[in-house]
C-alpha cells in the first residue's frame, strides 16, 4: 500500500485529522509530520518536511493543510521535485494528478468541508497521470 505525508498547520488540523483517519481505514500508510492540535502555528515547520519526504521517496505523494491552503501549496513547491497542486474540489484534485503529474496536494481546512476534503483526498489519490501532451508540458517546469 501507499505511503502518504500529511502535514498542517492549526487551520488545517481537523481536516488533516479527518483525512488520515479515512486514509488508514483504507489501508494506507501514514507519516505525519503535524502539527498536532489548532495551537497557533508557523505552517512552513510541518509542510517542508512533508513535501521533502515524497521528494525523497520516502512517501509516495503527500497532502498538505491549512486555512486557505495557499501558503501550503508554496511552501511545497519549494522542494525541487515536488508538484503540489491547491484543490478545493474533486475535480481539481483529478486534473492536477492527470494533466500535471502532482505528487502532493494542498487543501484548505476553511474553504472545503471535512467531508469534500475526503472526497478531494480520494479522487486524488485514484486519479492517473496521462502522460502524452501533458508530459512535455512537466518537463518544462523543472
Amino acid at each position: 500500500m501507499k505511503t502518504i505525508a500529511l502535514g498542517t498547520d492549526h487551520a488545517g488540523f481537523k481536516m488533516k485529522e479527518a483525512i488520515k483517519a479515512h486514509l488508514k481505514s483504507k489501508g494506507y500508510e501514514i507519516l505525519d509530520f503535524g502539527t498536532d492540535s489548532e495551537e497557533a502555528t508557523d505552517y512552513p515547520d510541518y509542510i517542508r518536511p512533508a513535501a521533502e519526504s515524497v521528494a525523497k521517496g520516502e512517501s509516495d505523494f503527500g497532502m498538505v493543510f491549512g486555512g486557505s491552503g495557499n501558503g501550503e501549496a508554496m511552501v511545497a513547491n519549494k522542494v525541487k521535485g515536488i508538484r503540489c497542486g491547491l484543490c478545493w474540489n474533486e475535480e481539481s484534485a483529478r486534473l492536477t494528478k492527470e494533466h500535471n503529474d502532482a505528487n502532493m496536494i494542498s487543501i484548505g481546512g476553511r474553504m472545503v468541508t471535512e467531508e469534500e476534503g475526503i472526497r478531494i483526498a480520494d479522487a486524488f489519490l485514484k486519479a492517473v497521470f496521462q502522460g502524452g501532451r501533458h508530459q512535455k508540458r512537466i518537463g518544462k517546469i523543472e
